[in-house]
């Protein structure tokens, strides 16, 4: 339907509202204007919130930061493994309400997880961000040390007493547990970046940043070679 517009008379202006009229529609406008800005900023957070992190977000530095904390790190050559054991790193400790270390990162790390009433992962699936692998029993993934063991005690953890050493291994704060494929964790055993890095190259700069923010974290050393390594995934960045 179309629509035609009526011309003023040719002696006749539109009447002007009074300069009282139009302060209050600015004023009612600019009112308007700052009550939807609010209510988008209030939604906006509220998703934020609902959302919270990405997933597989480690919490770790990334780019800049993490290469700052490297910097900070002793540069030193590896101890020597002379009385090494896991068992001298307690691990899967209970973390409470009849759960372990293990059952804990399985249940944190995976997507509708449904435990039973011992703690054990009955259902669910998990990513393997090493190698972009999908799981949906729980029995056939590892839990990794971001930073093995065994790299810990050649950096500094062969010195710690056993109640440190506990806490490294089953700490639950730190981007250090991750729940994996077994495959990866097996490829991967005790070797730093220098000789060993995840296949999937999407995870390179989160495996950097997290292997950084561990050795910072525990004041553990790095050798020259594990640095230029590190420097290379943080370039992907």
């Amino acid at each position: 339907m179309s629509h035609t517009t009526r011309p003023y008379p040719a002696s006749t202006e539109p009447a002007r509202p009074s300069r009282g009229v139009s302060r209050l529609v600015a004023a009612l406008t600019v009112g308007v204007a700052a009550i939807a800005l609010t209510a988008c900023s209030e939604m906006t957070d509220a998703v934020d919130e609902a959302l919270g992190e990405p997933t597989g977000s480690s919490g770790a530095p990334n780019g800049p930061d993490a290469a700052t904390q490297l910097a900070e790190l002793t540069v030193a050559a590896e101890q020597p493994m002379t009385d090494y054991s896991r068992d001298a790193f307690p691990h899967w400790s209970s973390q409470g309400e009849g759960c372990n270390t293990r059952e804990v990162v399985l249940e944190r790390d995976g997507t509708d997880v449904v435990t039973d009433d011992e703690c054990r992962a009955e259902s669910g699936t998990w990513i393997s961000v090493y190698d972009d692998e999908e799981f949906t029993d729980g029995g056939d993934l590892d839990i990794d040390h971001t930073v093995p063991l065994a790299a810990a005690w050649r950096s500094g953890a062969a010195d710690w007493d056993e109640e440190r050493r506990e806490a490294f291994a089953n700490d639950l704060e730190a981007p250090q547990l991750l729940a994996v494929s077994a495959s990866s964790n097996r490829s991967k055993g005790d070797q730093t970046p220098a000789d060993w890095v995840p296949p999937a190259t999407a995870y390179h700069c989160t495996y950097a940043s997290d292997w950084i923010a561990v050795k910072h974290a525990y004041e553990l050393t790095v050798t020259e070679d594990e640095v230029a390594a590190l420097e290379k995934l943080l370039a992907t960045c």
